[in-house]
């Protein structure tokens, strides 16, 4: 499983100690996984990277795996108010993401423009050090 998602041995066993994993066991005793546990572990990694807390992560899981229209008995306000404040913090860091790209597009289209060097010229651009062009 380590392997197949690029999550260390001990995040399993973490994962595990959470709760946000439950592998069977051999007659060996060793951890069994199959390979429904590849997504969850994927699911986890990337709800953790986007800031959810382990404690939040476990309540939504089970979302996850069941069709949309299954009604939720132990949704509970607090639940859902949570949630619905971890998605809105996600939206204003997912906003901000997409400005950082975007000015760093702007600024690598720039940056690309000044050193290019004229289309059919030989010589360098202003920009370029010693008047050396790029392709030299």
């Amino acid at each position: 499983m380590s392997r197949l998602t690029g999550a260390s041995r001990r995040l399993l066993r973490y994962y595990e100690e959470q709760g946000l994993i439950v592998p069977d066991r051999g007659a060996n005793g060793y951890r069994e996984y199959d390979d429904r546990y590849v997504d969850r572990v994927n699911q986890i990694r990337g709800l953790l990277d986007a800031g959810l807390p382990t404690r939040i992560i476990k309540q939504i899981l089970p979302c996850l795996d069941k069709p949309r229209s299954i009604h939720f008995p132990d949704a509970t306000p607090e639940m859902l108010a949570l949630l619905a404040a971890e998605r809105d913090r996600l939206t204003e860091r997912i906003d901000v993401l997409i400005r950082n790209r975007d000015a760093m597009s702007e600024y690598l289209t720039e940056v690309g423009q000044c050193r290019a060097p004229a289309p059919g010229s030989s010589h360098g651009t202003p920009n370029s050090p010693s008047g050396v062009s790029a392709t030299s």
